[in-house]
């Protein structure tokens, strides 16, 4: 196309695109028309606040007055560069759209296109172009609540608090203004920045001009928790509630933070408001589950009872109290709540079909448990139920159909493979096929040798075939693709202490997985069992104690009750083997050890 060609395709594309560019032609010539413009008008401000990805506060319907626009002609380059703008967005470029985009809001300082520029590049993670066409837009529209709140917001992400904080004190001081629902929408915001101290520094400079709202010091509380101040966020959440005692929020939120030290210290916490204000639901609901991770559960299930009096058609207390008995093995109350959610307008339908399936399963009722897995139609849990389909078929023997079955989801499920290929093995190993289960996981690497799951499983597999050197390989790769994976720090030094072989290497993987999983029970217990092997009992026993709290299994149990022998302490060692031969009767590790010490 020639230049003259070129022209006339700009000034034909003029006469198409005019009703879209109605708005941006007609008031860039025109002086503000105030509340009085004509609809067909572009407006500066929408009321859909999606500009802003971390908001502190709700824009009111209209701005205070219309922005004074620029005069300028609708040239044939403004138009050229508004429709690259937009039709690279419309295809999919977002990044060229949004780079598009900023140029033009530069160059015609028009707040509407630097609110679109700002929009687009907030969509293509382009922060730094988002926060320049942010500037732009609050500079040339300076009465804007949204390019306020979107300034704002992007300089927080950017960690940029000291340019944020003279905006954000000016929002929150605004007349007509909500400080506090703009307080507890500042905490959203710094929820993902890095810098948390520095969060805390802002946000108590903030609250400091208010200090007579709740919100405020609530804003500080969760700041300061996110900078693992708990002592300060307890001391803030509390002057919340001193100044408004009944807001279960604030409640909530303490007892999250007296949670992460001592789970008593939050029930009670809990247990001391229902006594003030018995009626709470949220409350209650809280309670009860609290005192279900502490195994109170004749406690937890009272409180459930009194829930499900109060709220016999709420379908989140019915799905708690129906979990809860599920954890208790009272299959005949978890069945009977769970076949309520079903007559129920119940969000997840799918999950709770595989929970009854579970419990047939559990049960040994084959046939009902694949009818529920059937049942499970299509989202996100059709292929958890199917994998479960499989495994019960293996469960009854047709280890053949259960892999027949998973192979012909596997060719419809392109994208799944992995897990399907995963579930595959599982089987294989359940029904003890060891060298089958590592054939098959060795063949799909072939396809896929650097899939950090697959090598996962393989080197696990390989563990169980006495094949440390593939298990070394194997997980030194998933550690390369996942410095992250604690488990995979975790199964190699943890085979390493179980062979009594290079210990001090095993302590430092097992530490690193501890400090990425610090309440992981199966870490903590490879980490007493590599002290134990190092002859450091006393720290050992502590570290088995808390691993046998928290999973009380017969191999954890096994690994307790050597370290309490090897100290000296073989009556509470005899207990612990003895009350956890009655809980597993069939665990091979806690049978063999019996057999070395005890027959001796």
């Amino acid at each position: 196309m020639n230049a003259m060609e070129s022209r006339r395709f700009i000034r034909t594309t003029i006469l198409c695109a005019g009703m879209l560019l109605l708005g941006l032609s007609g008031c860039a010539q025109q002086p503000s028309r105030g509340n009085d413009a004509p609809s067909s008008q572009v407006s500066s401000d929408e009321d859909d606040d999606a500009t802003s990805p971390s908001s502190t506060g709700r824009s009111s319907r209209a701005e205070i007055s219309s922005p004074v626009l620029p005069a300028q002609d609708l040239t044939e380059s403004i138009l050229y560069e508004f429709l690259l703008a937009e039709i690279a967005g419309q295809r999919g470029n977002v990044g060229l759209s949004a780079q598009a985009y900023h140029d033009l809001a530069k160059r015609t300082r028009d707040p509407r296109i630097a609110r679109r520029a700002t929009e687009v590049a907030v969509f293509a993670r382009m922060n730094s172009i988002a926060l320049e066409s942010a500037r732009i837009w609050h500079e040339t529209d300076p009465r804007s609540a949204s390019a306020a709140q979107a300034l704002a917001g992007l300089l927080l992400g950017a960690g940029l608090f000291d340019e944020a904080y003279p905006q954000l004190r000016s929002m929150l001081a605004a007349p007509g203004g909500n400080p506090a629902d703009s307080f507890l929408q500042l905490t959203r915001s710094l929820a993902g920045i890095r810098d948390k101290a520095s969060g805390l520094q802002l946000i108590q400079k903030l609250a400091a001009d208010h200090a007579s709202l709740p919100q405020a010091h609530f804003a500080v509380a969760q700041a300061a928790y996110a900078a693992e101040r708990d002592d300060l966020a307890i001391e803030e959440v509390r002057k919340a509630q001193d100044l408004r005692p009944e807001w279960e929020s604030a409640v909530l939120f303490e007892a999250q933070i007296l949670q992460r030290k001592s789970n008593p210290d939050a029930i009670d916490r809990l247990a001391r408001y229902l006594k003030r204000y018995p009626n709470s639901r949220d409350i209650r609901m809280n309670y009860a589950r609290a005192l279900a991770t502490e195994k109170r559960v004749a406690e937890a299930r009272a409180e459930f009872q009194k829930l499900l009096s109060d709220f016999p058609t709420n379908t989140d207390v019915i799905y708690s109290a129906a979990l809860l008995a599920l954890q208790s093995n009272d299959y005949v109350s978890a069945e009977v709540n769970l076949r309520r959610l079903l007559e129920l307008d119940y969000r997840d339908k799918n999950a709770v079909r595989i929970y009854l399936g579970q419990i047939a399963e559990d049960q040994g009722k084959f046939p009902e448990a694949l009818r529920w897995y059937m049942e499970v139609e299509s989202g996100e849990q059709y292929l958890p139920a199917q994998i479960r389909f499989a495994q019960a078929l293996a469960k009854q023997g047709d280890v053949a159909g259960a892999r027949s079955h998973l192979q012909k989801l596997a060719l419809d499920n392109k994208e799944e493979q992995v897990p399907l290929m995963l579930a595959e093995a599982q089987i294989l190993r359940q029904a003890n096929q060891l060298n089958e289960a590592f054939q098959f996981l060795g063949k799909a690497l072939e396809a896929q040798p650097e899939n950090p799951d697959l090598l996962y499983d393989y080197g696990m597999l390989a563990e169980r075939i006495d094949r440390l050197d593939i298990l070394e390989t194997s997980m030194r790769k998933v550690i390369e693709a996942r410095p992250d994976y604690a488990h995979a720090y975790n199964a190699l030094g943890y085979s390493f202490a179980d062979r009594n072989i290079r210990l001090p290497e095993a302590r430092d993987l097992i530490d690193k997985a501890i400090k990425l999983a610090p309440r992981d029970f199966a870490i903590i217990d490879s980490m007493g069992w590599v002290l134990y092997r190092l002859g450091e009992h006393i720290a050992a026993v502590k570290y088995l104690r808390e691993a046998y709290a928290g999973q009380p299994d017969g191999e954890v149990a096994a690994h307790l009750g050597e370290a309490l022998w090897a100290s000296g302490d073989h009556a509470e060692a005899e207990k612990v083997w003895r009350d956890a031969l009655q809980k597993n009767p069939k665990d091979e590790v806690l049978s063999k050890t019996l057999k070395r010490f005890l027959t001796q």
